[in-house]
């Protein structure tokens, strides 16, 4: 059975029949994943480990091992999934968030989850969402960018991101911290969504002429 036949197989049982053997589509597809890490990076030793997000369901998180170092990134299972169906280089893409942690020196193991709803307050607050507008100002030098939270009726608290020189239409975009705070618990880049759907605005108002 080929790559692309476990992907299809894994993909038609989950979506003609989300109840029955779920859980082996996503053992599957962990397993398939895991192959892929391996075959990516077979100089290091791979682990990897399945959760389940209540708002973003399954997850998978691999860690490379070497020597006395450690790196670790998770992925959604339902962005692995579009990759794969959608992309030809999945597996470049896959690998593409190991590479920019692996050129630290240091060890990135998975950060630990707050423990406390003020323990998330202050990540959030002194952390994640100044992180994520300094680096949407700095993708953005030329422009005045306009940053800051705001309460969505389905999601919650979202940080709202757009361009002050955009004054009608789709002028601003939004994430929900609760999604930028799991990016972050998978070492992945929180203000990196926020900066493609901020290009997507640019484009769509012709700020770049």
């Amino acid at each position: 059975m080929t790559d692309k036949d476990i992907e299809t197989q894994a993909t038609e049982e989950i979506e003609h029949d989300p109840e029955r053997d779920q859980a082996q589509v996503i053992i599957t597809w962990f397993q398939h994943v895991q192959e892929i890490v391996k075959e990516q990076f077979p100089e290091y030793e791979v682990d990897g480990q399945i959760g389940n997000n209540p708002t973003y369901g399954p997850m998978f998180a691999f860690t490379l091992k070497k020597d006395e170092k450690s790196t670790a990134c998770g992925f959604f299972l339902n962005e692995i999934m579009r990759n794969f169906q959608s992309n030809p280089n999945a597996g470049l893409w896959l690998s593409s968030f190991f590479v920019d942690l692996l050129r630290s020196d240091e060890s990135h193991i998975l950060p630990n989850p707050p423990q406390s709803e003020d323990e998330a307050k202050d990540l959030l607050d002194k952390h994640i969402v100044p992180y994520c507008a300094a680096a949407v100002r700095e993708e953005f030098p030329e422009q005045k960018i306009y940053v800051d939270l705001e309460l969505h009726e389905e999601h919650g608290p979202v940080l709202e991101a757009g361009f002050v020189a955009v004054e009608e239409g789709n002028n601003t975009c939004a994430l929900p911290l609760q999604y930028l705070m799991t990016l972050y618990l998978l070492n992945r880049d929180p203000a990196e969504p926020l900066i493609q759907a901020m290009y997507r605005l640019y484009e769509e108002n012709n700020l770049g002429q």
